[in-house]
């Protein structure tokens, strides 16, 4: 056989969804892959139900169907504080995923380098990879995920063409606040680079943090590269709809790039989705209170069973700290990713592996999420107790 592409052992396949797989096999309650036991809002639904029949059914515009850009330009145009063309500012995807892919392909070429916060959702690496880029990690150190300035000004410095910002952060749930990005975007500025952001959780911000567009901030909009999807925002993660917003320039590239990718996404899920995204104001505020709500009521159940956790300012993630269980004999030489397999096996609950979102050497967190029904919470906090039971 001939010799394979060398990128390609450079990185795994995704653990995330590797520890979906195995919570299929043993039955397990999936807390790792982030997505939803709860169905999308009726309207879109109901859109869905009728486009079955009435369409469209066969390819739209390569970059995004009209009506569903100009309802994606009407809600995104508040965010980012100005008005968004939708003919020459924005591409539609297929998924966050191949928004973020297709932007790196359209902003990198081979050699150049990337700045990726560590931890960091677990494509972005493989992206940087795929797209020939080396990428520079600067770290967010837990549990309160601060980061060094210097260490971004080093990076540029170091000749990094963009920096890459999820914001709120998979897999940690930071917030980062206007003044963090302010500072970043004062470096991004000074050495002419890019920041490409991942925003999909903006409408999961905890009070009293508070989500900013990064291409809201002065000067950021020509800098900045928007990454997004409807997956989190209206729970269809399976739908894979997502976007690029960004300055005319880039999205005319990307728009090539996307086009040879995937040619578009789903006609009948951007029709139904739109109306969605036509939704007012008070769908994102019942959302947020939603959410509001699970992460209390999950937060006092890890309390009440004893695991000790980070508080996310954002997303619907949560890091647990598993030291104390590392420790103990039966644990000896255990990897956090295989400590995970025990627990799909044993506890019945499935969660991800810490290491597999920082490049530091970080073994003793796992990722639960609780974009769940309150009574599958339960039933998770009640097998997790059996963890505490270990320590006796």
């Amino acid at each position: 056989m001939p010799r394979l592409s060398d990128r390609v052992q450079k990185f795994t396949d995704s653990v995330i969804r590797r520890m979906t797989r195995i919570s299929d096999e043993y039955g397990a309650i999936n807390l790792s892959q982030g997505f939803p036991d709860f169905d999308p809002p009726k309207e879109i639904m109901d859109a869905l139900a009728k486009v079955a029949y009435e369409g469209p059914h066969q390819y739209p515009i390569t970059f995004g169907a009209e009506n569903f850009r100009e309802a994606l330009a009407r809600k995104q145009s508040k965010a980012a504080g100005r008005t968004i063309n939708p003919e020459t500012e924005i591409v539609v995807t297929c998924g966050g995923t191949e928004a973020m892919m297709a932007t790196m392909m359209t902003i990198v070429n081979p050699g150049d380098k990337v700045m990726v916060f560590s931890p960091f959702y677990e494509n972005y690496g493989a992206d940087a990879i795929l797209s020939g880029a080396e990428p520079i990690y600067i770290p967010l150190v837990p549990p309160t995920y601060e980061f060094d300035i210097n260490l971004i000004e080093e990076g540029f410095k170091q000749g990094a063409k963009a920096i890459i910002i999820c914001n709120p952060s998979n897999p940690c749930g930071k917030v980062f606040s206007r003044e963090e990005l302010m500072a970043i975007g004062e470096l991004v500025l000074k050495y002419d680079a890019f920041a490409v952001t991942d925003e999909v959780y903006e409408h999961m911000v905890y009070a009293p943090n508070v989500h900013t567009c990064m291409a809201s901030l002065p000067g950021m909009y020509e800098h900045t590269i928007t990454c997004n999807s409807l997956s989190k925002t209206f729970s269809i993660t399976g739908w894979r709809l997502g976007y690029v917003i960004g300055p005319e320039d880039v999205i005319e590239n990307c728009k090539k790039v996307h086009d040879f990718l995937t040619v578009g996404a789903a006609a009948p899920l951007q029709e139904a989705a739109t109306v969605g995204l036509n939704f007012p104001d008070s769908y994102y505020e019942e959302l947020l209170a939603t959410y509001t709500e699970k992460r209390a009521y999950f937060l006092e159940g890890l309390d009440r069973i004893g695991l000790k956790h980070n508080i996310p300012q954002g997303t619907y993630f949560v890091m647990v700290d598993i030291s104390d269980f590392l420790a103990l004999p039966q644990f000896e030489g255990y990897s956090d990713l295989e400590f995970c397999e025990w627990m799909i096996r044993n506890i019945g609950v499935a969660s991800v592996p810490g290491s597999s979102f920082f490049k530091e050497p970080v073994n003793n967190l796992i990722r639960l999420h609780f974009a769940r029904e309150k009574s599958t919470i339960d039933e998770a906090i009640s097998r997790l107790s059996k963890l505490q039971e270990l320590l006796k």
